[in-house]
């Protein structure tokens, strides 16, 4: 009942007082043509059909209210005419008007729905990339720190992911690795390739051959396809870690020594995952000292639009050189902090572990940066 008289009291009010004001004022008294603001404030409050009987209404009582005021009659009909055009022209106006705002309120409350099934898919696409990737992991013996930070576009899921478990024949596997695309079909075949490799490195003697196990698990035309990856296995060596790692077309790892100089672990490129069967799979092998560190990244770290991988790759490399002793999850912090203000397309995905030096934790345990 409220509904009604807000949305009918003020027509009505509009319609009628300048009827009741024209019939008490006695004929010849013409303010007839005020009816004509009836459909005008219809067009307000209500939808196009309510406005539009104000509209018929308002002519009606204007050519009634005429007659009363003996307005068809010698020199006042032209006048008269001129005004029932009148009316009638405000009563096409407000329904246009009316029109109009109806569209424009479809619309708000389309995009307004829009909106909320965005911000509730980017929520669910958030929890659900927690759970894909899981709790951070922790490196016994090692400093640890892990982050991932979704693309600007999309629905903040993706094919990036990071790992860490144990090895078969002792230490710990680590694993970077990336999906192409950044959507739930990304995420989907990430958590499929992430199962894969833990599965097919129960029987693996190196990172090699883990990844050459997970190329012939992938030749199957159903697995997911263009994926890069590094597979790393660090063990305890004496006070630091030998560290061994093969890389299927991925970014290099970042190999930071405890003096601060940094570089790049590269070497010649061998093919990414599911492409060919087979290719030949080899491995790299050094040693960590004391206080080193060592970082695995997706490309989304280093990759910018309108700059070269060259850049991306020295500005890397200059940031791991000034922080190079700050705690990993500080490091991390920062590295994700150069790239948040970019026009980031893709994930970024950070796994760094460290040799603990004299005086230091034997691990930091890391975040899920969201």
């Amino acid at each position: 009942m409220d509904g009604v008289l807000r949305s009918h009291g003020l027509p009505l009010l509009f319609l009628l007082g300048p009827a009741a004001v024209d019939l008490a004022l006695g004929p010849e008294q013409v303010i007839l043509g005020l009816v004509a603001a009836s459909p005008l404030v219809a067009a307000t409050l209500t939808g196009r059909r309510t406005t539009g009987a104000y509209g018929v209404l308002a002519v009606l009582t204007a050519a009634l209210l005429g007659v009363y005021d003996r307005q068809y009659e010698g020199d006042a009909v032209p006048a008269q005419l001129v005004r029932l055009a009148l009316v009638t022209a405000a009563a096409l106006v407000a329904l246009g008007a009316c029109t109009l705002r109806v569209r424009r309120e479809a619309d708000l409350q389309r995009l307004s729905a829009e909106a909320a099934s965005a911000r509730a898919s980017l929520a669910l696409g958030e929890t659900l990339q927690r759970h894909l990737l899981g709790p951070p992991p922790v490196v016994p013996g090692l400093a640890s720190a892990a982050r991932y930070l979704p693309a600007l576009r999309g629905t903040r899921v993706g094919g990036d992911w990071y790992d860490a478990f144990p090895a078969a024949g002792g230490g710990t596997v680590l694993v970077i690795g990336d999906v192409a695309g950044h959507d739930p079909q990304a995420a989907a075949a990430m958590a499929e390739v992430r199962g894969m490799l833990r599965a097919v490195a129960v029987d693996a003697t190196s990172p090699a051959g883990l990844l050459g196990a997970l190329d012939r698990v992938m030749a199957h035309p159903a697995a997911p396809a263009m994926v890069t990856a590094v597979v790393a296995v660090v063990e305890p060596a004496g006070d630091g870690a030998r560290l061994r790692w093969s890389n299927a077309g991925h970014p290099p790892p970042a190999l930071v020594r405890a003096d601060g100089s940094v570089r790049l672990l590269e070497r010649d490129p061998e093919r990414a995952l599911g492409v060919t069967a087979g290719a030949p799979r080899t491995d790299a092998e050094l040693v960590l000292r004391p206080g080193d560190s060592l970082l695995l990244y997706t490309d989304g770290l280093v990759e910018r639009r309108g700059g070269s991988l060259d850049d991306g790759n020295a500005w890397l490399v200059g940031e791991l050189g000034r922080h190079a002793a700050d705690p990993l999850d500080e490091l991390c912090d920062r590295l994700l902090a150069g790239v948040e203000g970019a026009a980031r397309h893709d994930d970024v995905a950070l796994l760094a572990v460290r040799v603990p030096g004299p005086g230091s934790p034997a691990r930091a345990r890391g975040t899920l940066r969201r």
